[in-house]
């Protein structure tokens, strides 16, 4: 993977991505940070050598570079999912560039369904800790140790001194931000009323089909990380109507001018 890292970082910074500070992975549905954006360079992921395609259709597909509240960022619009197909260090590769590059914090979000009934579709939630339930971790291969320690520390896989940040911050600019544990699955189907009674039980307050192997590996690379997550849909499993991603994509859209108040935010606080 060494060999691999090497020539699309060698890429990218021939293309001008020069030394990120920060690394943005934009979520389903949460795609107009990057209007804000002072656009420097931007590639299609399928010109980057060594890099997955997204298969997801409203994931754009583009590594940006550019400036945000004064700061140099480096932002997937679109991430990789292991329900594409991908192995979970295809999914992760992105990070790992990222850092070569030179970031030293990573912010990520997604599109989640709300477990705890204190939470409502539309809201935003602070991810304080995860449950990893893909079956499988973006570590588990072999020469993982060449790119750092195999038996990664995960005792506080969420920086909280940024999570107190962005806590600091919603309150500031009167955004409602959650906080909770978040549970990823593998997906692509959402979940039963079983599921959702278990996950549940397990602690999770929301439930997605990300995230959590890129802040696995995050954590592997010393990167400060933090991460949101819409609320797209309500999960009680007494009470679940239908989802479709229509749904899902709408909700996060009326969701995202919080979520980019507060990243541009963070991102200035930095």
């Amino acid at each position: 993977m060494i060999n691999y890292i090497t020539e699309t970082v060698e890429y990218l910074k021939e293309k001008g991505f020069d030394a990120p500070e920060v690394g943005i992975i934009l979520g389903t549905g949460l795609g107009a940070l990057v209007d804000d954006v002072t656009i420097l360079k931007e590639v299609s992921y399928n010109h980057i050598p060594n890099f997955p395609t997204a298969t997801v259709e409203f994931h754009k597909g583009k590594l940006i570079y550019g400036e945000l509240e004064g700061k140099k960022v480096v932002i997937m619009q679109g991430r990789f999912h292991f329900y594409e197909g991908y192995s979970l260090q295809d999914v992760t590769y992105p990070v790992r560039i990222m850092e070569k590059l030179g970031i030293h914090t990573l912010l990520v979000s997604n599109a989640s369904g709300a477990i705890n009934p204190e939470f409502k579709k539309g809201e935003l939630m602070l991810i304080t800790d995860h449950i990893n339930l893909l079956g499988n971790s973006p570590l588990a291969f072999k020469g993982v140790s060449q790119l750092g320690e195999r038996f990664a520390d995960m005792s506080q896989p969420y920086d909280e001194e940024l999570n107190n940040t962005l806590r600091t911050l919603a309150q500031q600019h009167n955004i409602k931000l959650n906080e909770g544990v978040y549970a990823s699955v593998l997906g692509p189907q959402l979940e039963t009323k079983a599921e959702y009674r278990m996950l549940k039980i397990l602690g999770a307050d929301a439930v997605g089909m990300s995230t959590v192997p890129e802040i696995i590996v995050a954590n592997h690379l010393k990167l400060r990380a933090v991460a949101i997550s819409v609320l797209t849909d309500e999960g009680d499993p007494d009470n679940l109507q239908p989802v479709n991603i229509d749904d899902i994509i709408a909700t996060a859209a009326l969701a995202e001018p919080n979520l980019i108040v507060l990243t541009k935010a963070f991102i200035a606080s930095l």
